[in-house]
């Protein structure tokens, strides 16, 4: 396979690759179109082997890191749908209690970038919960295609509520300092959105390129958000105005950060979305948020 790099991409194939991960378009019609872009050396094969995500070669912080204490643990679902099984991890030389992160996966389960993410959390000097709203229908199923999939089979106000289970989870957790914020991608975006929205308790929201609560919810908002957007990203960003205005007009703590030149999902190194400098940028300034909110 011809090895090529993302500058080689047009931008017209990272937003059809965007329709294709958030279900606007099935997989048949993504390979149809994208094969129009196979041209001047490039191949199809070549271009999905940059653009589709690489977990087995871009993981940051392996599962078995001795810094950490990570297992996955099972709390209970509101919905009487049983557990819900997630990724907890902390410092393993942790000096007294923490203050907790749930981390909110995008729209295809807990995969192996967001375990990653999880485990960066924890690295960072938090005791952090990655949960997987695909339990309810066996987990992540081991990749992506099959795992939207499944999203779409729940409904996402039940995930929501499951969302809102692991922060009481972390809040009450005997190694929680009870201090507890939420970061999220995507879908995990508008779930950290939501839940400042439904928790007054919130520590701080974190949401990456993800939809924005209704603007009637805004006057409910407690916690301090700290949003991240993309350029690029047309069909998020066309939200952000009245949400901002929204904040404003209710006096609501936010900071706010547009990534020039940046696509959808910048922050996921697994795919050639991703943008190094604003992804080390927006990470650094989302764990000094924390530190800041949570102490």
């Amino acid at each position: 396979m011809k090895k090529i790099n993302k500058e080689q991409i047009s931008q017209e194939v990272f937003d059809l690759y965007d329709d294709y991960a958030h279900n606007r378009i099935e997989r048949r019609e993504f390979m149809d179109r994208i094969s129009a872009y196979a041209v001047g050396g490039l191949t199809v094969p070549s271009l999905l082997g940059l653009i589709m995500p690489d977990y087995q070669n871009k993981i940051q912080i392996k599962g078995d890191d001795p810094r950490l204490n990570s297992e996955f643990i099972e709390y209970e679902s509101p919905d009487g749908g049983g557990t819900i099984r997630g990724l907890l991890s902390r410092p393993a030389d942790a000096d007294g209690n923490l203050p907790g992160i749930v981390v909110v996966h995008e729209n295809r389960g807990l995969n192996p970038h967001i375990e990653d993410v999880g485990r960066r959390a924890g690295l960072a000097g938090f005791i952090s919960l990655a949960p997987d709203a695909l339990t309810p229908l066996g987990g992540y199923p081991g990749n992506d295609d099959d795992g939207r999939t499944l999203q779409r089979q729940r409904d996402r106000n039940e995930m929501l509520e499951d969302f809102i289970a692991a922060f009481r989870y972390l809040k009450d957790h005997p190694e929680s300092t009870g201090k507890v914020g939420v970061v999220g991608f995507c879908f995990g975006g508008w779930i950290s959105n939501m839940m400042a929205a439904k928790l007054p308790d919130l520590g701080a929201a974190v949401p990456f390129y993800g939809g924005q609560a209704p603007l009637e919810l805004v006057p409910d908002i407690k916690a301090p958000l700290l949003l991240h957007y993309a350029e690029n990203d047309a069909r998020v960003n066309e939200g952000w105005p009245a949400y901002e205005a929204a904040l404003k007009k209710h006096g609501k703590e936010y900071q706010a950060f547009m990534y020039p030149g940046c696509n959808h999902g910048f922050h996921n190194d697994t795919t050639a979305r991703f943008d190094k400098d604003a992804a080390e940028l927006a990470w650094n300034r989302t764990v000094e948020f924390f530190k800041e909110k949570l102490s």
